[in-house]
């Protein structure tokens, strides 16, 4: 029987060290496993926070560029009440110096009626 089939030699069954040893493996490959599912929820977290960020820049954004035309419009409007104003005024002085000719006016025509009443009563007597 020189070449019949011999069975291979078979392993020997593993040991409780080997077998301890696959457990710890397994355990750190679960704990490997469990941080990685965390950073990637860190990682959506982060991400989420980061568009909530960019979301309120944008608002703040919009409301700086609402506030620069509100800014822009009221410039404008104070201009356009200035040039109210300075219009008011010259329209004051210019009814002002009118009335202050219609005073002298009455003033002279005033003085030019005593004349005439002087005048007349001298002619009288």
């Amino acid at each position: 029987m020189p070449n019949q089939s011999v069975p291979p030699p078979r392993d020997p069954p593993p040991s409780e060290g080997v077998r301890e040893e696959a457990e710890d493996r397994r355990q750190v490959a679960e704990r490997f496993r469990r941080l990685a599912e965390e950073a990637r929820e860190v990682r959506d977290q982060h991400r989420e926070a980061l568009e909530s960020v960019r979301e309120e820049r944008e608002r703040l954004r919009e409301a700086g560029e609402a506030a620069r035309i509100a800014g822009e419009d009221a410039r404008a409007a104070a201009e356009a009440a200035r040039h109210a104003a300075m219009g008011a005024v010259r329209a004051t002085a210019e009814t002002m110096q009118a009335s202050l000719e219609h005073m002298r006016v009455v003033e002279e025509m005033r003085r030019t009626l005593r004349d005439i009443r002087e005048v007349n009563k001298l002619e009288s007597n």
